[in-house]
């Protein structure tokens, strides 16, 4: 007899930001709408939340209380997509109404924070899945199964710099991103993403952390500012300024809706009370002995990364390219180099979707397979912590110059 069909996961999604509205909404009721049905949209800003009903293309309830969301929707799925610093209260809710959770990175932006999350995710019986879709781009799987296999014999150490171009790595400055307490910093938002796939690749944790940050170009250091680019009397002389009205997306989801909170989406990126870094590196080293030296600049001509690991039997290397003022290739090449043999090119075809393929192949491994996951890309509350403590940790070395050994942060991970 054939299978009755499953049903389709209810999901309730908060946040209407890019995120949230794009790859959580939009997207996935066109292309997974057979797994997944929409129940509702969370937003604290309803102007906002309007825009993003209509964008999604789906006549589903909005709310802009979140226990009324979860009582009327009911869902089994909550995908959490609002501001870093609110991750923590959203997720229990969620968990506590019976609910599992998708949370956007960083699952939380202190110790704290995670420690509650984790305490709920055990206490309700409740998953958390954090959406790491780097562990599931096609380049990184391809590494992951080289080091699995002992191409390289054990790592001894690794070699990790990432690039934010002056267009990406400028818009965390013109945002709520721009603020340690809302953000817990670069080091916490963004390079949870790169923290995770270091500890996933080496499958281990993190012990100690020494870092260094500064703030070298954005904030203070401007010649020049004005309260946002919108209403600048630089704007023929800044090369940061942002014409928001010329991005129809971005005008209507937060022009008109910055009336209703004050929120708005080109602030200036030399305001003075920026106080996270812009230029930072970090030295890491792991449980297994391995040592990391990690390096984010967010004002660079190119987008992308370098990543080396460096083992007994040889190393395995990678430029990956997203934006650069020259044609990309084709493919990723991988480099794999033996110490007493040949060396091995081996090319990857891009795939389609956001961070290199693997906002897709994410959203299929979270609704659509069955399958066994053999490379263990699926990440869970503990792991959202671990990437997320390596950030807080860094962090709190360059602030204090200091070695920060993660067990002190008190998670016990």
């Amino acid at each position: 007899m054939p299978q009755a069909p499953k049903s389709r996961r209810r999901l309730l999604i908060v946040g209407m930001g890019q995120r949230g509205a794009g790859m959580w909404g939009k997207e996935l009721i066109e292309r997974w709408g057979d797994v997944v049905e929409l129940v509702g949209l969370v937003d604290q800003n309803p102007l906002r939340l309007a825009r993003a009903r209509d964008f999604v293309g789906a006549r589903v309830p909005t709310f802009v209380d979140l226990d009324a969301a979860l009582e009327a929707s009911e869902p089994d799925t909550v995908v959490v997509a609002t501001p870093d610093y609110t991750h923590d209260e959203v997720i229990v809710r969620a968990l506590e109404a019976g609910a599992d959770v998708i949370s956007e990175k960083p699952l939380a932006t202190t110790a704290d924070k995670a420690r509650r999350i984790l305490a709920a995710e055990a206490r309700t019986g409740h998953r958390v899945d954090v959406a790491f879709n780097y562990r599931f781009s096609p380049t990184a799987a391809r590494i992951k199964s080289l080091i699995r296999e002992g191409a390289i014999g054990r790592i001894l150490s690794v070699d990790f710099h990432w690039y934010l171009d002056t267009r990406h790595g400028a818009d965390y400055f013109r945002r709520w991103h721009a603020y340690v307490g809302k953000s817990g910093s670069l080091f916490v938002h963004k390079a949870t993403h790169h923290f995770d796939l270091l500890n996933w690749h080496l499958e281990g944790a993190p012990q100690f952390v020494f870092a260094f940050g500064d703030l070298r170009v954005y904030g203070r250091n401007g010649a020049f500012r004005g309260a946002r680019c919108k209403t600048c009397d630089h704007a023929r002389d800044c090369p940061f300024h942002f014409n928001l009205a010329a991005d129809a997306y971005l005008s209507d989801f937060y022009e008109e809706p910055s009336k209703a909170d004050g929120y708005v989406r080109d602030a200036c990126v030399f305001r003075e009370d920026i106080d996270i870094f812009d230029t930072m590196t970090a030295a890491i080293r792991y449980e297994t002995g391995a040592q990391v030296s990690y390096s984010l600049n967010a004002a660079m001509p190119i987008e992308g990364y370098r990543l080396a690991f460096n083992g007994e039997k040889g190393r395995i290397e990678i430029r990956q390219y997203e934006r650069q003022a020259w044609p990309e290739p084709p493919s990723d090449m991988i480099l794999l180099a033996r110490n007493f043999g040949a060396a091995e090119r081996i090319f990857v075809a891009h795939q389609s979707g956001g961070h290199f393929g693997g906002d897709d192949a994410l959203r299929d491994a979270l609704f659509r397979s069955d399958a066994p996951d053999p490379l263990g890309r699926r990440a869970d509350a503990r792991a959202g912590a671990l990437a997320m403590l390596c950030g807080v940790a860094a962090e709190l070395s360059a602030r204090e110059s200091r070695l920060v050994a993660i067990d002190s942060l008190g998670l016990g991970l």
